[in-house]
């Protein structure tokens, strides 16, 4: 086979590795400015909120659909891409207070997110999704990774893995709903083209062939809430320095390459030309790869709970 067809695959483990990485650096200045989702990060109820709230988005924008009022969803995701990347851009500016004031900070973080939002509304082309639903993607994944530990990451990682496989195997409404809401061009996917002439914006969604691959920004970001959960809440344990990223510990590093022993297998599944539920093989990865980090280190699987 020709080494071209792989482009696009290795395109896209590169943006997923961009998205773990990015989300452990973001992690200490998200933290050092309270960022967090929830106060307590060992409460497990919090996962059955998160599951709740993702039931209910699902059933609205099934509903906005329906009535044929997609411009409601746009607005929504807009608001919440802005809002998001002002939370990254202002823990990023925090990091440097001998030069940025607080005021400066806001200022400036209130420019380049409602600049960068614009840009996604006017001109919603393959890379500009791509480079938002990175940040947007990093710091979602940071925020929540910070705000739960270990054990209800994996219980929510084990839950949506069960509900993404149903809802793409059994039930198909996410097939569903993924073709209801791509002519929005929004980043709740990523998009790697097969080819570099390829545009998004000219893309035609009800051609058969696409020419490009598709990769929902979930699968992205939830298996990165263990890589950045790991990292921040498993301290004793074996570190190494990354530059521009920080230290990592041994059972982040192992997340990341089960997250990719996961993606391979997932790919190879994809090339043949069916789609299929990403967050099965990801989170079945990104778990078992943690726990052969963390039993490399030497550490407790279960974190601060035993």
């Amino acid at each position: 086979m020709k080494i071209e067809k792989y482009i696009p695959i290795i395109g896209m483990a590169f943006i997923l590795l961009l998205v773990q990485l990015i989300a452990i650096a973001l992690s200490k200045p998200l933290e050092a400015n309270d960022f967090k989702a929830f106060e307590n990060p060992q409460d497990t109820g919090n996962v059955f909120v998160w599951v709740a709230i993702i039931l209910i988005f699902t059933a609205f924008i099934f509903l906005v659909i329906k009535l044929n009022k997609k411009w409601m969803i746009q607005a929504f995701i807009l608001i919440t891409v802005g809002w998001t990347m002002g939370y990254v851009f202002y823990a990023l500016f925090s990091m440097f207070p001998q030069f940025i004031t607080s005021d400066t900070n806001l200022v400036l973080t209130i420019m380049i997110s409602a600049a960068l939002t614009v840009i996604l509304y006017k001109f919603p082309e393959w890379y500009v999704i791509d480079i938002i639903g990175m940040i947007i993607g990093a710091g979602s994944a940071s925020i929540f990774g910070i705000s739960l530990d270990v054990v209800p990451v994996i219980l929510l990682l084990v839950l949506l893995l069960v509900y993404d496989y149903i809802a793409v195997y059994q039930t198909k409404h996410m097939v569903a709903l993924a073709e209801g809401v791509m002519d929005l061009r929004l980043p709740i996917l990523l998009v790697i083209p097969k080819h570099w002439n390829y545009s998004f914006r000219a893309e035609k969604f009800e051609k058969e062939e696409r020419e490009a691959f598709f990769m929902g920004l979930g699968d992205a970001v939830m298996p990165t809430l263990l890589v950045v959960s790991a990292n921040f809440f498993i301290t004793e344990t074996t570190y190494y320095s990354l530059p521009l990223i920080g230290a990592i510990n041994m059972p982040a590093i192992g997340a990341i390459l089960g997250t990719f022993l996961g993606f391979s297998v997932l790919m190879v599944l994809v090339m043949k030309g069916k789609p299929q539920a990403g967050l099965p093989f990801l989170n079945c990865g990104v778990i078992l790869g943690y726990v052969v980090g963390s039993l490399i280190a030497g550490s407790s699987i279960f974190g601060g709970y035993f």
